[in-house]
């Protein structure tokens, strides 16, 4: 049986009254993402001392990974800075320069987000025919005002019908659809294509939200999420400079790789184990044994701590929260838990010696006819691929080379991150030929996918408002424990970080900043007198 260790490095309740000089607070901070480098950065800037970041992987940056391949830089996780007025990503990039070589054509306007306004996207059928530019704009304008719609519910309060089920994809599909059918100056055949086109926008839109489908996306809440004004940005040295940056000002002896984290011991809930190890080591300062938390890491290691702030994506939160804390967790926040929602949203990268598509093309659109009456955004295991909704021209050429990036969600980017790499690469060369009506586009000459779903550490790439939950469970995830307070009680000796706590800003790379800074921030005002 493996030997625990208990660390044993300071004495004294830094709340405690009396005569003796009181200690820094000890802080872990758990995960090295955006949210837990922001909240350790902020710490330590303050001057607090005793602060430990612990990440269970073998590098920091959580769901931000830029992978280097030739002289190009590919986001297998976050991509763009969504929004510049305001934001703190942003600053931070044009600050340090990194967005000096970012050019006009890098940057996206509108709702959806591609690597280039310029150009045009191709929507394809599946018979390999390209739909006309003017009924896709026609059509695009149609649902652009439709989603619009959406919004009002929350913004304006509007009432929620029963026929809508309080769900995005229903009320859209449905409100699209009579409209599409309505319309007096379309023949049959250009109605048939349009209705088709619902689904692909709807995977679209999926895609962006990390949802399975829209269907499971909440009505009542869509609006709440607020979008940052300005220009979307990539930037072309990779995301993980931010990264970087944001860990620049932070000792490397703080943070702790490959060091998973097993289960948080809060309310001064001591077990029996922590105490008898406790008890037989004899050189274990006696303020340590009344921590008020401990972190009991995967390698045995029990960290004693004053607060802990937990960063972990809300994914690793439903399938781990029944283990993750002693106690468990209270019953309003393992509601908000389980009502919130996260899925996969999966890129599939292509590169080929030589581009099939025109200089005009900036994406390919998948538009699969036969769904124009389809109601179930699901498929049967072996068709996960009509899942994949549309590849994105990589801009431009020069940097990137000729590059196509898939997107895919929902438990269709599960299926796929469990076939091998030559299995997707001709599946999606199959999908290419059959929708372009070119049967001699060739296999790519390499492929590179992130596989978010199946990774234990995230269990998903972010989060949305689920059917059934609102931005009260949003706050009620970022509340700290415990609940009531007490002078006997420690206060905020666990605390929450991460995209999935902000409730204007989750899924996003500024909402996991402003999380952690948050979450900083309430201990430097309850330490404000230690810290002068």
């Amino acid at each position: 049986m493996q030997s625990c260790e208990i660390s044993a490095d300071s004495t004294d309740d830094p709340l405690s009254s009396g005569q003796r000089r009181k200690r820094q607070p000890r802080i872990v901070v758990i995960g090295a993402g955006l949210a837990g480098l922001s909240a350790a950065k902020a710490l330590l800037e303050s001057g607090f001392t005793d602060v430990t970041v612990l990440e269970a992987t073998e590098r920091i940056g959580g769901r931000v990974q830029s992978v280097q391949l030739g002289h190009a830089t590919f986001e297998l996780g976050a991509t763009w800075i969504h929004g510049s007025h305001g934001n703190p990503v942003y600053h931070l990039a044009e600050d340090n320069g990194l967005l000096e070589e970012t050019t006009d054509s890098e940057r996206s306007v509108g709702r959806i987000s591609l690597y280039s306004k310029n150009g045009v996207a191709y929507h394809l059928t599946n018979s390999g025919q390209r739909i006309p530019k003017d009924v896709v704009e026609e059509f695009s304008d149609l649902y652009n005002e439709v989603y619009n719609l959406t919004q009002e519910f929350f913004q304006r309060g509007k009432p929620v019908n029963a026929e809508s089920q309080n769900s995005v994809g229903v009320f859209t599909r449905d409100v699209v659809r009579k409209r599409v059918k309505a319309d007096p100056d379309d023949t049959e055949a250009v109605k048939r294509l349009k209705l088709a086109m619902i689904q692909q926008y709807l995977k679209v839109e999926s895609c962006e939200s990390s949802s399975h489908s829209m269907d499971e996306v909440s009505l009542s809440e869509f609006g709440e999420w607020t979008e940052i004004p300005g220009a979307h940005h990539v930037i072309p040295c990779g995301f993980i400079k931010i990264v970087e940056i944001l860990a620049r000002s932070i000792p490397k002896s703080v943070i702790q790789l490959r060091k998973p984290v097993k289960c948080i011991h809060w309310n001064q809930s001591v077990s029996k184990e922590i105490e008898r190890v406790a008890d037989h080591n004899s050189d274990l300062p006696e303020g340590n044994k009344g921590s008020s938390v401990f972190v009991e890491c995967e390698d045995c290691e029990f960290i004693p701590a004053d607060h802990v702030i937990v960063t972990v994506s809300l994914g690793v939160l439903k399938k781990r929260h029944e283990s993750l804390f002693h106690p468990r967790l209270p019953e309003e926040k393992v509601m908000a838990i389980e009502k919130l929602g996260i899925n996969t949203t999966d890129k599939i990268f292509l590169e080929f010696e030589e581009p099939f598509w025109s200089s005009e093309c900036n994406s390919i659109q998948f538009v699969w006819e036969d769904e124009a009456e389809s109601e179930s955004l699901t498929y049967p295991e072996e068709l996960w691929y009509k899942k994949i909704c549309s590849f994105d021209v990589l801009y431009p050429p020069e940097r990137y080379g000729h590059v196509l990036s898939g997107w895919i969600c929902g438990e269709e980017a599960l299926i796929m991150e469990k076939c091998d790499d030559e299995t997707v690469a001709e599946t999606c060369t199959e999908m290419l030929r059959k929708f372009t009506g070119n049967p001699n586009i060739p296999k790519p000459r390499r492929i590179l996918r992130s596989s978010w779903g199946s990774n234990p550490h995230f269990r998903g790439s972010y989060s949305y408002t689920q059917v059934g939950s609102s931005g009260a469970d949003v706050e009620k995830l970022a509340k700290p424990l415990p609940y009531a307070e007490s002078s006997k009680t420690p206060p905020m000796q666990v605390m929450f970080s991460g995209e999935a706590t902000h409730r204007k800003y989750y899924s996003t790379t500024h909402g996991a900043v402003l999380s952690g800074q948050r979450e900083a921030a309430r201990l430097i005002e309850m330490y404000q007198e230690l810290l002068q």
